[in-house]
């Protein structure tokens, strides 16, 4: 049953990877529409009058002067507002932060300058924006992160907390998560291996419905060839969380083949940092992980914490269950969120 367990903790991954990648849609940058009608023209002046003509032009203007405000362009019928800018806004504040930490680092304020830094990252990643859906954001999230690290290369934190974030940066570097390495690859699965999963797919118990597609098959072929050092790490990883997790899982009432979850998003790396800022085992993003009670500053990170996270992950996964009805598109809502997932829906008629 050797190739059965290889194709357990491998179709979850896949099967997430075939998902995600096929529920990413592109978010069109609103426009900014300028203000409508054309700007007041002030009348010429009248010429000149006798006084009691004037008297009561002046007596007319003082009437009719309470209405000029609803007749004025900002409030004329029709007249079209501006449109906002939620990324705009954000990257606004999120620079704001930014610079004030810089002037407050250069002043030699460093306490000020990681509380300017912080508040600058947790306005990114806090937001109900998906860094990844503009390219704005993305630049101004690259941006910072570069910027903080030129400024503290081992870490914001201080004396231990630094030797040990150089450690753990060393380590994410070294251990990237399976989801970003495979991210935009198609493998082609090899002779026979589709016809000898399916095989052993009517042997092999499972918590989780189990499908065997071409997809599925060409990502089992490459994580038993050019990924498998991917999948050993992770492997040999999983057996300090193993128990944890099943155990976890199981009181939360989630199918515990979802610990392969784990393994795609993070591969068991506690301190795994993906490109757009997830962190952790179960690749947390920080206004999700508020949403499950996982709090996160510059100096404590419960999405590090491998059972608060795990916890919070069996949550989330349950709420998107109930939410689609299929553990398939729960984990593509997981991994790509529940507004992409809708959309695809909406998109296909299918479900």
């Amino acid at each position: 049953m050797q190739f059965a367990n290889l194709y357990l903790r491998t179709a979850a991954l896949a099967l997430l990877i075939v998902a995600a990648s096929a529920c990413q849609t592109a978010q069109r940058p609103v426009s900014l529409l300028p203000p409508g009608g054309a700007p007041a023209i002030k009348p010429a002046p009248a010429p000149a009058q006798s006084a009691a003509v004037a008297t009561a032009l002046q007596e007319q203007q003082k009437e009719e002067t309470p209405q000029q405000p609803a007749q004025s362009e900002a409030t004329a019928p029709g007249a079209a507002t501006p449109a906002s800018d939620p990324v705009a806004d954000l990257i606004a504040k999120v620079e704001k932060e930014y610079q004030a930490g810089l002037a407050n680092h250069q002043a030699g304020k460093t306490d000020d300058a990681k509380q300017n830094f912080d508040n600058a990252m947790n306005a990114l990643l806090g937001s109900n924006l998906d860094i990844r859906s503009d390219e704005r954001l993305q630049k101004e999230f690259d941006r910072v992160v570069a910027g903080v690290n030129d400024l503290y290369p081992g870490g914001t934190d201080s004396d231990s907390g630094a030797q040990q974030g150089e450690s753990d940066k060393d380590a994410q570097k070294s251990e990237p998560a399976p989801i970003d390495e495979t991210n935009g690859i198609a493998p082609a699965a090899e002779a026979g291996v589709k016809a000898k999963a399916e095989a052993e797919i009517k042997h092999t118990r499972s918590d989780l419905p189990l499908m065997m597609t071409d997809q599925v098959a060409g990502y089992i072929s490459y994580f038993s060839g050019r990924g498998r050092g991917v999948f050993e790490r992770a492997f040999a990883r999983s057996g300090r969380y193993h128990d944890m997790i099943v155990s976890t899982l199981k009181d939360e009432g989630v199918p515990q083949d979802l610990i392969y979850l784990a393994q795609a998003e993070s591969g068991f790396h506690p301190l795994a940092v993906s490109r757009v800022g997830a962190r952790g085992i179960w690749q947390f993003m920080g206004s999700r992980a508020r949403g499950y009670g996982l709090s996160h500053s510059m100096y404590v990170d419960d999405r590090q914490d491998p059972e608060k996270s795990t916890r919070a992950a069996a949550h989330h996964l349950k709420d998107l269950y109930n939410q689609f009805g299929d553990w398939y598109l729960a984990m593509a809502a997981y991994n790509s969120g529940p507004g992409t997932v809708q959309a695809a829906v909406k998109r296909t008629g299918y479900a």
